[in-house]
């Protein structure tokens, strides 16, 4: 009779279970004893030795595929597919720590479509006056921009830092969030567009870098549709938008047509 342990005793000793030590013989991973006089396979130290090499690789992240080769190589060859495996893992790592991350910033609305520098955009924005509504409109705007023009994402949140930073910028936005009360044929939606389009001309910032420009220019189609995003609940803003951005291609500014 062969001297060892059965296959359960061999999985219990090692940590594993018995449809472990199976499907590592099935994968050729692991030597299957052979039977002894009573028909049941009894597993020596050898085996055990290779369970134990087995079972340790694959805990430590080495797929099973490329575990077969690892125990066959030399021992150079066997440090460099470690070395790969770790490499691996740590790429692994590093994606499960973002989605980590990402989780994290669920909790807190915002940061988990925008990043920390649109988020403080947002922030500035109550102090300054805006009402809850109109950061909402610009939150989503923000949202759509980088997901639907990421190239021109930057110079979308530079134009809006910029405006933050004009007094007169944002008193003019206010006065376009008051006139959504206004009837759609106001003629103060005129004067306040012509308004708006002498500030951007006076303030050069407030039209994005030659690069952004460049960007929303290519992208018409997603320009409309972010440009358009809430229309239907606020037509007069939709109107001051369109009057404001005749008057700027009057001008000689490029901006894309919605």
């Amino acid at each position: 009779m062969r001297n060892g342990v059965t296959i359960g005793q061999a999985a219990a000793f090692v940590g594993v279970t018995v449809k472990t030590v199976r499907h590592y013989h099935k994968l050729g991973l692991v030597a299957e004893p052979e039977r002894d006089s009573s028909g049941y396979r009894r597993y020596g130290s050898g085996e055990l030795l290779q369970l134990v090499q087995v079972r340790t690789l694959a805990a430590a992240g080495v797929p099973l595929a490329e575990i077969g080769p690892m125990l066959d190589a030399g021992t150079a060859q066997f440090g460099a597919a470690l070395a790969e495996v770790k490499r691996q893992l740590t790429e692994r790592i590093d994606e499960l720590a973002a989605r980590r991350d990402t989780l994290d910033r669920l909790a807190d609305g915002d940061r988990a479509l925008l990043p920390d520098r649109a988020c403080a955009v947002l922030d500035r924005m109550p102090g300054l006056g805006f009402g809850p509504d109109y950061v909402a409109a610009q939150r989503e705007a923000l949202v759509l921009a980088r997901a639907l023009v990421p190239e021109g994402f930057d110079g979308f949140l530079a134009r809006l830092e910029h405006g933050l930073d004009d007094p007169e910028y944002v008193d003019l936005i206010k006065r376009g969030s008051e006139a959504e009360t206004w009837e759609p044929d106001d003629p103060r939606i005129e004067e306040l567009a012509n308004a708006m389009a002498d500030r951007y001309l006076a303030n050069p910032a407030l039209r994005g870098d030659h690069a952004s420009l460049q960007a929303w220019a290519k992208a018409s189609a997603q320009y409309k549709l972010i440009n358009n995003h809430r229309e239907d609940q606020a037509p007069v803003a939709a109107r001051l938008t369109a009057l404001t951005e005749t008057r700027l291609r009057s001008a000689g500014v490029p901006v894309p047509h919605r």
